[in-house]
């Protein structure tokens, strides 16, 4: 796989021009996906291209896959660290195609919920709806977000090398290390996204840019 340095600012410019080329028709909106595990910081990516995106007169808008965990009940039902449950059943999915994805479908309403659940208070977070104008684009990001059929326009995968992986994601969460493995390996998200990035130093990250369609 040939990787090309650059940054992340450069990396952001080119994924806003290729939503541009050409613009969406009829003022649909378009979603992207920014998948990795926590510590790939897929909120960087996230961050900056919602600001290119902005810079060309688009509306977008961040979402973050961590606003829709479950409650801990549920998380938590057979323990911890169970590492199936953390793969299949921590994220809300439900909860993210019919708030999220649902409003930005053709004949949507544009009124997205910004997230849901707070792990810290294990409460609702409350928050209110968020209007995305028509054209706006939705950028979600968090980890095991391919292989969902999530509706992505786009999507890009940052991957760490295992020992990267183990160094940057805190001793306390090393029981999901096996979870992204099998992710990896099952899901082979690297090939499944559009793009895929590899940030071992987040620093100076390098990527495959878009792939052919």
């Amino acid at each position: 796989m040939k990787l090309e340095a650059i940054t992340w600012q450069r990396m952001a410019e080119r994924l806003a021009g290729h939503l541009d080329a050409p613009p969406p028709e009829g003022g649909a909106w378009q979603r992207v996906g920014v998948d990795g595990a926590p510590a790939a910081g897929t909120g960087v990516l996230a961050g900056e291209l919602a600001e290119a995106l902005r810079q060309r007169g688009r509306s977008a808008l961040v979402v973050a896959a961590g606003g829709f965990l479950r409650p801990a009940s549920l998380r938590f039902e057979f323990g911890r660290q169970d590492v199936d449950a953390y793969l299949g059943g921590w994220y809300d999915t439900g909860a993210l195609w019919r708030e999220v994805f649902a409003p930005t479908d053709p004949d949507g309403s544009g009124r997205v919920l910004p997230d849901l659940w707070d792990p810290v208070t294990d409460r609702a977070t409350r928050s209110p709806y968020v209007e995305l104008p028509a054209g706006g684009v939705l950028i979600v990001h968090g980890p095991l977000l391919l292989g969902q059929w999530f509706p992505f326009d786009l999507s890009v995968h940052i991957s760490l090398s295992q020992g990267a992986l183990a160094r940057r994601t805190p001793p306390a969460d090393h029981w999901t290390l096996p979870a992204f493995a099998r992710y990896a390996r099952e899901t082979d998200p690297a090939s499944a996204a559009d793009a895929h990035v590899r940030a071992d130093d987040p620093r100076h990250p390098a990527w495959t840019g878009l792939r052919p369609a």
